[in-house]
């Protein structure tokens, strides 16, 4: 049996480790921030404190499996998870983010049975995949790349051919795109969901886009 500074130390381990992640995430603007992930990793690691707690005080009672709660943590994450990921048109959101959730999930649950150096290398790594392999996965990884241009513009015919001609000289095939009316003014914003062969002219894209006449704003939006 693990004592009441044993028990609080754990606790703030998750805090911290899944602050860390949450961090991470927070910083995308994803729905799933700091806030959540910490509160996934100290939930989690307070039931497997709890099934280890019931396994000791209970043991000479009856025959307790100290795992069986930590299955139904995995089993109930799925649906937290599954909330994060939402289809956009012809893309899909959350991804990453439902998975370092799980990955969340798994530290609460490595660090409330007590197996810190699983916890602190699971954590290390997860924190290296998010921060450093998104710059090597841009560079390597992908020979298309799939991204949301929002324009806003006066919306007659004549722009919105001027725009498509502008993204055809990047190579850019469109995909989808929804047009939205502003309550504020007669302008729209084109939401135009983009395929590139490269995203080192996005800053060039923009600057053409901001060229045509009567384009007031463009910018990117993640996807």
């Amino acid at each position: 049996m693990f004592s009441a500074e044993q028990t609080v130390i754990r606790l703030i381990l998750a805090f911290v480790l899944g602050g860390l992640i949450g961090l991470e995430r927070e910083s995308h603007g994803r729905a799933a921030g700091l806030r959540t992930h910490i509160l996934v990793c100290l939930g989690s690691t307070l039931l497997m404190l709890t099934s280890i707690y019931i396994f000791y005080a209970y043991r000479e009672l009856a025959t307790i499996d100290p795992a069986r709660i930590a299955a139904g943590v995995i089993t109930g994450i799925g649906f937290l998870g599954a909330g994060t990921i939402l289809r956009f048109k012809a893309s899909v959101r959350g991804l990453t983010t439902a998975a370092s959730l799980w990955a969340v999930t798994g530290i609460g649950l490595a660090i409330g049975s007590g197996f810190y150096s699983g916890a602190y290398a699971t954590t290390a790594l997860v924190l290296f995949v998010l921060f450093f392999l998104t710059r090597v996965e841009r560079v390597l990884g992908k020979k298309d790349w799939y991204k949301i241009l929002a324009v806003e513009t006066k919306g007659n015919a004549q722009q919105l051919k001027d725009i498509r001609s502008a993204l055809s000289d990047y190579k850019a095939e469109i995909r989808d795109f929804e047009i939205k009316k502003k309550s504020d003014s007669n302008n729209v914003i084109v939401e135009l969901n983009l395929k590139l062969i490269t995203n080192r002219q996005d800053d060039q894209v923009i600057t053409d886009i901001m060229r045509i006449k009567g384009v007031e704003r463009a910018s990117w939006q993640e996807l």
